[in-house]
């Protein structure tokens, strides 16, 4: 074969050494981006809008006299609707459609205030609200993802957000007409063509212009990753993303040359991508590999992924179905493709994955663009602990409480008692000021 993957067995003796340090990947990110990052987080918060300014001259070579001319209107979003292909304009509406219609099924679902009262007349329940103002990072330049824009705006839209703030930088002032057409679709409130480390810290703190937000969602580069990580406390956000990872889980009954293009749709992102194929068939894995020499050459980003294939990519031979299950669930990838005869048969023994492609025809590109749910998905193995971007990360929850006068003599009773085991005197009398004397 001439395209270079690890080729793995997990009868192997070495299996496990060899697996473990295919999966290494650190997290730990250059000193001297992180100290970049530290130095403009600090300048934008103190001189805020000019350190914008300065930054977007020197990193987009798109300089501007003030901030307004940063700004991107609602006609400017209008004006590239407008100039888009009609298949685009449709694809977009389409797209926007079903991730709206199933990010509203799961605000129906478990988005919803409730409440309810005890035996005693005391209340309980919970309140649900959404944010105020989020802040949305669209990659721009070399890499422009209109979907990205649709996957953040749509789900904050849904979910009541006030405000969706867009930040998408635009190097030498080129803008992407089919990111800010995306931007009409999905409601975008206001939006600016600013990006890097100085986005996420004037969203973050607000400056004379860009308002603060209370949320920061999107990918982004290592300086918007680190600018992300170190704002967090002062802002929520969605997750520190890894490279994107597929694994898929083969019984040998696909078209190999599917699979083989599924492995190729991680390995295109970047050279740390992560594309394995775990199957039990020998005379099949043999079969995908000869499909990824055949197809490799007429990829235009050939090189891409050759290089994520060799560095990170795996095709492993499993002794059956049920133990590629098992290592699934040790992956927990972003991504997994149940590409099977009976997918149902496997899916109840997956525990750990971002997203879930079942069946054949279930291509992973599907899920990023328009089957509707959430393409922003935990990496790393994070999948573990963390779930999609969904409608519930632009709400927050508030308890309610209300306490009766009947209910005040059993409960303060209860706190009191605990109230003085530890220590708290004024816990105490507070509640025993309620009882009835």
């Amino acid at each position: 074969m001439n395209t270079p993957i690890h080729r793995l067995s997990t009868q192997d003796p070495d299996f496990e050494s060899r697996f473990n340090a295919l999966l290494h990947w650190s997290d730990e990110q250059d000193e001297a981006i992180e100290q970049r990052v530290a130095s403009i987080l600090a300048d934008v918060r103190t001189r805020g809008d000019a350190a914008v300014l300065e930054y977007t001259a020197r990193f987009d070579s798109l300089p501007a006299a003030d901030m307004g001319a940063l700004e991107l209107k609602a006609e400017d979003f209008a004006a590239a609707f407008e100039a888009i292909t009609p298949a685009q304009r449709e694809a977009l509406q389409q797209a926007a459609a079903r991730i709206r219609r199933y990010h509203e099924r799961q605000l129906q679902a478990n988005g919803q205030s409730w409440q309810y009262r005890d035996e005693d007349g005391t209340l309980l329940g919970q309140k649900v609200t959404p944010l105020d103002r989020v802040g949305i990072y669209v990659p721009g330049g070399k890499a422009a993802y209109p979907s990205s824009l649709l996957m953040n705006a749509v789900p904050a839209h849904v979910a009541g957000v006030g405000e969706i703030i867009m930040v998408v930088p635009t190097p030498r002032g080129e803008r992407n007409t089919l990111v800010l057409a995306a931007a009409h679709v999905a409601g975008v409130t206001r939006a600016f063509t600013i990006g890097g480390a100085q986005a996420v810290a004037a969203l973050a703190y607000g400056t004379a212009t860009v308002p603060k937000v209370d949320k920061i969602t999107g990918p982004g580069n290592a300086y918007v990753a680190s600018a992300k990580r170190r704002v967090f406390g002062t802002v929520g956000i969605d997750m520190i993303a890894g490279p994107s990872e597929i694994l898929v889980l083969a019984d040998g009954s696909t078209p190999p040359d599917w699979v083989a293009m599924d492995l190729f749709s991680q390995a295109e992102h970047d050279e740390l991508a992560q594309s394995i194929l775990l199957c039990p068939d020998a005379a099949y894995i043999e079969a995908v590999h000869r499909e990824i020499d055949r197809l490799i050459d007429g990829m235009p980003r050939a090189a891409i992924i050759r290089a994520s294939l060799k560095g990170r990519g795996a095709l492993i031979h499993t002794r059956s179905m049920d133990e590629a299950c098992v290592i699934s669930n040790r992956l927990a990838p972003e991504h997994l493709e149940v590409s099977s005869r009976d997918p149902h048969r496997w899916e109840p023994l997956l525990k750990h994955a971002g997203a879930i492609f079942l069946g054949a025809y279930t291509s992973e590109s599907l899920g990023d663009y328009c089957a509707g749910p959430n393409h922003v998905l935990p990496t790393s193995g994070t999948a573990r602990f963390s779930s999609p971007l969904g409608v519930y990360d632009f709400q927050k929850r508030s308890s309610l409480i209300e306490v009766s006068e009947a209910g005040a003599q059993t409960l303060g009773r209860v706190a009191a008692e605990l109230a003085y085991g530890e220590g708290l005197q004024a816990h105490a009398q507070a509640a025993e000021m309620r009882l009835k004397r």
